[in-house]
Parts: structure tokens; sequence; C-alpha cells
């Protein structure tokens, strides 16, 4: 989830740039929520000064959150065509998105954007016009790299410009923001080129039908099967609205041209097994993709036989281990064979390994390293290896920390803003302790208890009362079912308290909450969340 804010000019008179807006997605420890989206309280207070986004690449985890919390910025939009084409065709699937101002800024271009001074540098990544950002100050220049890796051959679009990296290294870089992703492993990212040959054999060797599921928005990804397919007489099928949707904009834009028409999900079931390759959506274990709903049997007009291949071309983002592992076993429970990035080179990743960050480093020789985007291992990898190549400065950072880069001989955090989270929530965008998750963490792991009891002004019950329990089990270790456990406890609490004090219903509430969340322990050895309402007649 990236969002950095650069800032320029002395503090009573400071603008600031946003460079990317981006989503990540809730775990089990965000029972219900959507997505988790960037708490911009800061970005809010300083809108007058902020003279825009800029997109780096159009990845979720850097423009997902755009429609969000655009309405509370109200700036001008840059991205590149693909992001923006994207962008747009999106737009049209969420009812109700707001309409962006969006500029197209093309890779390799120079402008001002208020008093940023910024250039377009083309890296390669997993997707089409990945783009680093060089910031030119009076101060100095600041080279913010985006996500990168050094791939000459990236299937579609441009290679990272090396040269151009190698003439602004002589122009000087005084601090470079680099990507942290895949600092601890050795060695070098293989190519695209080099997944497309490892596609082309697995399916080469494939007798039926062959399914690959990848992340949608990478093209190259989508190329090299259609190739592999071509190569091997077979149609390819596309089966989810995410691929359709990147396919048709990158077809617009002609990404794909020199390739046979890809088919709708209709063509699956007639063409014969041999003669078929579907792109699938689902490779994070998704419950409404395509992939789960075949791999459980519920999808409406596809379904594998024994014999079939499905390859994993992606690689599971943490946390997703369980989801994936669960579509996999069913697969294999159907016969079909599993093939990924362990078994055959069919996924390569988008960041740079220590070899190429080393390579990058000694060509742009900043005085300054920061690692971001990673987590604390990946930012520590990070800065023992800018360290071992020369990098006189490495600060690592926290959220919030603002750091001053220019001008001085130090870089120095002068500041914490405030940050965290926010999360969406069907269609309601809160921070987590006020939107409901809180609770409803605890009733997944102890359950709740609802008790309404009608008394008068006496302090004597009226009726019945009404106990309604969720998530509980039914009985306890005695076999007497917890209502019968639970109204006693309200019984006896009731009768407990002195005739006088029962006058007072928040005490009485209380009274009963206490009482119930302890019999439940005692019986259980859990504390359901436990309401209780005090009416009066």
């Amino acid at each position: 989830m990236n969002l950095a804010l650069y800032g320029i000019g002395p503090e009573d008179a400071r603008k600031w740039l946003m460079v990317d807006c981006g989503v990540s997605f809730a775990g089990p420890d965000l029972p219900g929520v959507d997505l988790i989206l960037p708490d911009i309280r800061f970005v809010e207070k300083v809108r007058k000064d902020l003279v825009g986004i800029l997109i780096t690449h159009a990845h979720e985890d850097h423009y997902g959150a755009l429609y969000d919390l655009w309405p509370r910025l109200e700036v001008p939009v840059f991205m590149s065509p693909f992001a923006a084409a994207l962008h747009a065709a999106k737009r049209e699937m969420e009812p109700g998105a707001p309409k962006i101002p969006t500029t197209v800024l093309q890779q390799g271009e120079r402008r001002s954007i208020g008093p940023f001074d910024i250039e377009l540098i083309a890296v390669s990544h997993s997707l089409p016009e990945p783009n680093a950002v060089l910031f030119r100050t009076p101060f100095g220049n600041v080279l913010h790299t985006g996500d990168w890796k050094i791939d000459p051959e990236p299937g579609v679009g441009k290679p990272i410009d090396m040269t151009r990296f190698g003439e602004i290294a002589r122009e000087g870089v005084e601090a470079m923001i680099c990507d942290s992703t895949n600092a601890p492993r050795e060695g070098r990212s293989p190519s695209e080129a080099d997944v497309a040959k490892g596609m082309a054999e697995v399916i080469g060797k494939a007798t039926k039908r062959v399914a690959v599921t990848i992340f949608a928005s990478n093209v190259a990804r989508i190329r090299s099967v259609a190739q592999a397919a071509a190569a091997n007489d077979r149609d390819v099928v596309i089966l989810g609205r995410a691929i359709r949707r990147v396919v048709d904009v990158a077809t617009e834009l002609g990404m794909l041209d020199g390739l046979p028409p890809f088919r709708d999900e209709e063509a699956y079931g007639y063409l014969p097994p041999d003669k078929v390759v579907a792109l699938i959506t689902g490779s994070q274990g998704e419950p409404r993709a395509a992939l789960s709903k075949i791999a459980f049997d519920e999808h409406r007009n596809v379904a594998f036989s024994a014999g079939d291949t499905v390859i994993f071309s992606s690689r599971t983002i943490p946390g997703n281990e369980k989801a994936v592992g669960a579509i996999q076993n069913a697969l294999v429970t159907q016969g079909v064979k599993i093939v990924t990035d362990k078994d055959a080179m069919v996924h390569t990743s988008g960041h740079p390994r220590r070899d190429e960050m080393a390579e990058l480093y000694r060509l742009i020789k900043p005085k300054v390293a920061v690692p971001v985007h990673g987590e604390a291992v990946h930012l520590a990898a990070h800065a023992e290896l800018a360290r071992s190549v020369g990098v006189p400065k490495v600060v690592i950072t926290k959220n919030g920390a603002m750091l001053r880069l220019l001008p001085g001989d130090e870089p120095t955090v002068i500041e914490h803003t405030p940050v965290g989270i926010q999360v969406k929530d069907g269609s309601l965008i809160r921070a987590p302790e006020v939107s409901g998750v809180v609770e409803r963490r605890k009733i997944s792991f102890a359950g709740a208890v609802a008790i309404s009891v009608v008394m008068d002004d006496r302090g004597d019950l009226v009726g019945d009362f009404a106990v309604s329990l969720f998530g509980l089990p039914h009985v306890d270790e005695r076999d007497t079912p917890f209502r019968d456990v639970i109204a006693g406890v309200v019984e006896g609490t009731i009768e407990s308290i002195p005739r006088q004090r029962r006058r007072d219903d928040e005490m009485v509430a209380e009274a009963i909450r206490r009482s119930v969340r302890s019999v439940v322990n005692e019986r259980w050895g859990k504390k359901p969340i436990c309401d209780v309402t005090v009416l009066r007649v």
C-alpha cells in the first residue's frame, strides 16, 4: 500500500506532490473488510498546497485508492497511457466512481507540476509502462525508483532505460528512494523472456486443457501465454472480468498486436480439450474469482477434468497461502495437474534482487539511500546492501516520518505526521476502531450474547426475558444448554441486587453482563461479547 509525499519550499510556503495512492487487502484480522486504505489526515491538512498526484504504475497497491480518496483532495492526477486507460475502464465497472481529471504522461517525459521539476524514466516491472521519477531541485536531484527490475526483454513495452539512468548519474543524484521487496534475495530476477520460454514448454507437454492463472495486469504474461498457445495450435479463452478488462485496454493500445483473437468464456465448452488454454483470474485464492469457483465446482459454465493442467503463474502474496492451498488441494483431488514456479519457469518477480540493486546503486552513486516498499526485514537487508556498495548515508524511516533530504549534510527527520489505515467496509470508509471490525473480531473468537429484560418501577421482572446466543456452543460440558445456564444467571443476578438499586438501569445491565460473561467463561473458557437491554414499564 504505497503513498509517498514529497514537499519543496520553506515550512510556511511548502508545496506537496503525492506519488502513488494504493490499497492493500485485508487478512483474517479484519473480518468483513474489503480494502485497506492509507489514512490521509495529513494530506487533507495540506490539501490547499497539494499540486497533484503522480501515479508511477497501474498496480492496485499504487493506484487502487484513487476512487475512494481523490474526492477528499480533488487535485490533478498524472499517469501513463496504460494506467490512464485501465483507470478509465475500471471506473466503468464501479457505479458512482468519481470522474477524476487525468493528465497522461509518457515515459521519458519531463514536465513541471507546480514547483516540482519531474522526469519519468522507463523501468521494467510486471506490467506495462512503470516509471521511476527524478525530482530536480535547486539543492540537488532525488530519484524515486518506484517498483522496478533490470529486464532487457520485458515482453511488452520499453525495457528499463539504463542509458538514461547513466546520464542522470553523471548529472548527480543526492538521494535515491528505492524498492526493497526482494532485497534479501541473492542473484537476479529472471527475465520475462525466460518465463515465455518456460510457459511454452509446459503448455507444449500438456495433453488436455490448460489453464493459467496470473495477475490480471501482467500484459507481458498474457502475451507469453497467447504466443505459447498459438505455437501449440490452441486458442486462448478468457475467464474473469479483470483479465478481459486488461486485454481490451492492452489491445486498444497495440500491446497485443500480432496475436490471434482471444475467445470469450462460451468457447471453453465446445473447444476440444487439446485446443484450449484458459487465462483465469484467482491466483491469490479469491473466493469470488473464476479459479475458486471452478475448483469447488461452483462455476456455471466451466469445469476441469482429470488430466487437465493448471499453471499458477504468480507468487502467493503473504497471508493468502491458506486460500491458495485450499484451491490447489481441490484441483488435485479432481485429478488436475498443478504447475507452480517451483516446478517450472512459469513466473518471475517484478522486483530486483540483490545483484540488480547493487548494479543500479553503482551506476547512480547516490549520496543517500532511503529503503522503502518492504517490511522491516526487507528494509534492513536493503540498508546493508546499500552500505556494502559504498553509499555514504543510509536512512531507514518509519511511516509518518518527514525526512528532510535537501539541503544539508545529514538527512534528518524533522516531523512525525499522523499515519495509519482506514478500512473500506461495504460502502463505508472508517478508521478500524470505529468500523465495527474490532467487535467483529471478538465475536469471531468468542461469540455474542444479547439479553433483554423488562422490569417495573419496583424492580421486579415483568414476564419472560429474552436471551439470544450467537456463536456459542449449544451445551456446556455437563450437557446443560447454555441458554438455560445464562437464564439462571440473569434471574439470580437480579435477585441479588437490593431492590432500591434495581431502579438504576445501567447498574442492572452491567451486573447482568458481568455475571453472564463470568459463567460462560467458567463453563467454556471464553468470554463472549454481551449486550444487555433493560426496559421499564
